[in-house]
């Protein structure tokens, strides 16, 4: 455990990015699941809107790499636009 006061708000500011960033990844990965899942083509549209905008706003903060999100998104709409 740090022992500077310094440090311990360093410790502090950490934990809580840290449950952020991983409340950011968690709500992009469900929503590509939910997409990949769709049955049908229009669900699978509206379902991949959310997921790219969970994707672009988990990049926007840092959570993931800007690339990374593009790559996702890409693969993503390949499988919703093969469903059509």
């Amino acid at each position: 455990m740090p022992n500077k006061q310094n440090a311990k708000k360093a410790l502090r500011q950490n934990i809580k990015r840290q449950a952020r960033n991983v409340a950011r990844k968690t709500a992009f990965r469900e929503a590509i699941k939910g997409a990949n899942k769709a049955t049908s083509a229009d669900e699978a549209k509206k379902l991949a809107r959310a997921a790219q905008k969970a994707l672009d706003k988990a990049a926007k903060t840092g959570a993931i790499r800007k690339k990374t999100a593009a790559r996702r998104l890409s693969r993503l709409m390949k499988k919703v636009n093969a469903k059509k």
